[in-house]
């Protein structure tokens, strides 16, 4: 028996038109939704090396801000210095306002979360000051950020 379409010339190719615009979409709206927390971590920090340090246990769902402090106890953000004060109060601002959209989603579940809780993560240089580390930490209480957490290197067990 022969096979009718090989003679005909027919072929069915599919239409790879509509896929591909799928993908490009899907690549669009995955650069748009990306988090860029990982962004605002400044490489030329040096942390210290505690050997005693413990991961923090709580909530990865809590959005806080990175405060990256070098070794002369200025704020770096995406690796130009910056004024404390007004990014800790833009800082606040942001993460109050989706604290308050957390809020209103944990009434409905009747969380006890306290959702104003201002959450801070301090990179600071090993070199850095308990001057300028004090005054970082009084910054982040004026600006309400409650929950500091320093960020440290493991040291290497042996």
């Amino acid at each position: 028996m022969r096979n009718h379409r090989s003679q005909s010339g027919l072929s069915a190719e599919p239409n790879l038109t509509p896929i591909l615009d799928m993908v490009f979409q899907l690549i669009t709206f995955f650069m748009l939704v990306i988090s860029f927390k990982t962004a605002a971590i400044d490489t030329s920090v040096r942390l210290p090396t505690v050997g005693s340090a413990q991961p923090k246990q709580g909530d990865t769902e809590r959005n806080f801000a990175v405060l990256n402090i070098d070794a002369g106890g200025n704020l770096r953000v995406f690796g130009e210095t910056c004024d404390l004060e007004k990014y800790l109060a833009e800082e606040a601002a942001v993460l109050r306002k989706a604290a308050g959209e957390r809020e209103a989603a944990a009434r409905d579940s009747n969380s006890h979360d306290d959702a104003l809780s201002l959450a801070a993560v301090i990179r600071a240089d090993q070199a850095t000051s308990f001057g300028d580390m004090n005054r970082v930490l009084a910054a982040c209480k004026a600006y309400g950020f409650r929950n500091v957490t320093f960020k440290v290197l493991e040291a290497d067990s042996e």
